[in-house]
């Protein structure tokens, strides 16, 4: 007992030490680390770390750069769509939970450039708050299975209609978790000189990305420890890396069976081979018709009845988006910010599918602002990802690089930055990684 107090002690008296020299450093470690809880308390603390660094006065501790200023203008067209949306009440009820883009930016203008120590340290104490996070949910995922015995509990998040089963609770969302997790991963895994524990962390949320079951992320994740170990591990660590990679990569592949397997055959056979999947009843439902790829891609006409798997609704969506740019004068301006609603649940009508399929978003961050936002939003985002990745390869910052690509990727299957909590996270990663400390100060 008294050994947890000195640790809790020690690192109490570390971030005070640290908050001493940029005042910001608490409420922006504490923004960070909260971001899994409640939005109500995420918006209290982002206004706490907003206020704090206009106590730095009216000087501005940054100059402006393209870096901070492409996120600024990306919330400005965002504002400016209200103008000419095509559903006004919606874009104005969006424009609030997009102003990270904005505050974020201009926060981070005022506040002194956190050192190289500094951000080293955050990452620190958000790798261990979300592996907090890991060991709860773990724990609460046991006590269910004991109490219910369904396995579904240690997987994914509950159905629409139950946002409290699976391992994370729906409105936290099972993927964008996934994300949360694997970030911090990737600051244990690639530390030179591990401890026992740290070594059993690694393992803990290696296993929990696995489990949370998001067969985009699961790919990239796997690919990114590949990354690592053959191409930015030291040498000398080199062959003991590997060996702990194809450990956790054969248990990995152990635990894909059963619930996670099935997901990722649930794609396979809808996508590889239309004449075995497209009268197979998924979950063993009599009557439901699994919807292949080209399905979703060409056919005319659908069925109620008619289930489309994760990546042949996504094609649906794009195919969607296709349309809309032949049918709608969206080009340059978008439909407007999250205005594109009424027109998905015109095309649910015109092509018969189940009721609901409407009310998704494109679940593509690039289709998603390209549609709502035209050309400008898209050539916006494309630019902020531009930076974020050449700042991210030029550092030769493992887990910025883990960060960058895990965005890329994530925005192909999500619509990420149109809910509050994903703009949060990307900004704040954002800005902390890509403002870079002048070096004479650094020094000094």
């Amino acid at each position: 007992m008294s050994n947890i107090y000195n640790f809790l002690n020690s690192v109490w008296l570390e971030i005070l030490t640290e908050n001493k020299q940029n005042k910001a450093f608490i409420p922006f470690v504490v923004l960070l680390i909260t971001l899994p809880i409640s939005m109500g308390l995420n918006n209290i603390l982002l206004g706490i770390f907003v206020a704090t660094s206009f106590f730095y006065g009216r000087k501005i501790s940054n100059k402006i750069s393209l870096t901070l200023l492409f996120p600024i203008l990306l919330f400005l067209w965002m504002s400016l769509s209200y103008f000419w949306s095509i559903d006004v009440q919606r874009t104005l009820q969006a424009i609030p939970k997009e102003i990270t883009f904005l505050l974020i930016p201009i926060a981070f203008l005022f506040i002194p450039t956190f050192s190289n120590e500094q951000k080293s340290k955050i990452i620190k104490y958000y790798s261990y708050a979300m592996t907090l996070y890991v060991v709860y949910y773990l724990v609460r995922a046991v006590v269910r299975f004991l109490l219910t015995q369904e396995s579904s509990v240690f997987f994914y998040h509950g159905p629409d209609n139950d946002t409290d089963t699976g391992l994370v609770p729906r409105l936290l969302n099972a993927i964008h978790f996934s994300v949360y997790v694997a970030i911090a991963f990737f600051y244990f895994f690639i530390k030179e000189h591990k401890s026992k524990l740290e070594q059993l962390i690694a393992a803990l949320l290696f296993v929990f990305v696995i489990l949370l079951s998001s067969k985009n992320i699961i790919v990239i994740f796997v690919l990114l420890v590949l990354i690592q170990v053959f191409f930015y591990s030291k040498i000398a660590n080199r062959l003991r890396l590997r060996n702990l990679t194809i450990l956790l990569l054969l248990l990995g592949f152990v635990i894909s069976f059963g619930k996670i397997k099935e997901r990722f055959l649930v794609e396979f056979r809808t996508n590889s081979d239309k004449g075995i999947s497209h009268n197979v009843a998924l979950n063993k439902e009599k009557g439901i018709n699994n919807i292949s790829i080209a399905d979703a891609w060409t056919k005319e006409k659908f069925h109620p009845a008619d289930y489309f798997p994760g990546t042949a609704f996504r094609v649906y969506q794009f195919r969607m988006f296709t349309e809309f740019l032949e049918e709608e004068p969206i080009l340059w301006k978008g439909f407007g910010l999250n205005a594109s609603l009424n027109k998905l649940l015109e095309k649910e009508k015109k092509y018969n599918l189940y009721s609901g399929y409407g009310t998704f978003n494109f679940h593509n961050q690039y289709v998603q602002n390209f549609a709502e936002l035209g050309l400008v939003g898209f050539l916006l985002l494309m630019v902020i990802l531009f930076i974020n990745t050449k700042i991210a390869f030029k550092s030769k910052d493992f887990i910025h690089i883990a960060f960058a690509i895990l965005m890329i990727s994530l925005f192909l299957t999500e619509s990420f930055l149109w809910r509050q909590r994903g703009v949060l996270f990307f900004v704040l990663f954002y800005c902390l990684f890509n403002i870079k400390v002048n070096p004479q100060l650094e020094k000094k």
